[in-house]
């Protein structure tokens, strides 16, 4: 997956986990964040991940990483990338 945002945007992104967790659910959830974007905020419920961003340069890529851990004991990490343009 591939997102675009503006540098001065500040926008949420989220990960539906609902389908990869046959029943399980999310006990916690970590967003990596590469150097150049800001992680404002994040949450979770039971089946979803979100993350708010900012900032970013221009012409730039970033690949954001969402890991979570399950109730289960499962470990499992999904990433996209941002797009940063001028719009």
């Amino acid at each position: 997956m591939t997102f675009t945002k503006d540098p001065n945007a500040v926008l949420d992104y989220s990960i539906d986990w609902t389908r990869w967790l046959d029943g399980d659910t999310i006990a916690t959830s970590e967003w990596i964040v590469p150097s150049g974007l800001t992680k404002v905020t994040d949450s979770r419920t039971t089946k979803t991940a979100t993350v708010w961003l900012s900032g970013g340069v221009a012409s730039q890529s970033y690949t954001l990483t969402n890991r979570i851990t399950t109730t289960g004991g499962r470990t499992e990490d999904r990433s996209f990338i941002v797009k940063v343009e001028e719009r």
